[in-house]
């Protein structure tokens, strides 16, 4: 394991918000209306905090080699992932570090999730169990 989260870039479109909204019962419009979500002062439509925390557990889980490494895992949302309505849509890019290994086999890592060069996420953080 190294000191870094190799960089995880996942793209995410509309169709990706309709297929979340599916999954987790959550249809709010700001998630697939741009007139009400510029209606409530957003810049369009954008993504679930969920699905955009869930892709930086899929970074985390990746990087662990297996989801039942993750011992803790936490995010504070801090701003809106915006998805235009193209087949690009738009890009949310992970990194972290690792913060510190203890005696115990626990590794902390901080996160960090982008979108445009914006950080979407603070005070995310993982702890994971080496194997």
């Amino acid at each position: 394991m190294s000191d870094t989260l190799e960089p995880q870039t996942f793209r995410v479109t509309r169709a990706d918000l309709v297929r979340y909204a599916g999954a987790s019962g959550d249809f709010n419009p700001i998630h697939w209306s741009d007139r009400v979500a510029t209606g409530v002062g957003l810049p369009g439509v954008i993504a679930h905090g969920m699905f955009t925390m869930a892709l930086v557990g899929r970074a985390v889980t990746t990087w662990a080699g297996a989801a039942d490494a993750v011992v803790e895992y936490s995010v504070r949302f801090s701003r809106p992932v915006p998805v235009p309505d193209t087949d690009e849509g738009t890009e949310v890019l992970v990194t972290g570090t690792v913060k510190e290994t203890t005696a115990e086999g626990l590794t902390r890592l901080v996160l960090t999730a982008t979108c445009q060069g914006e950080k979407v996420l603070s005070l995310a953080q993982a702890t994971i169990r080496k194997r």
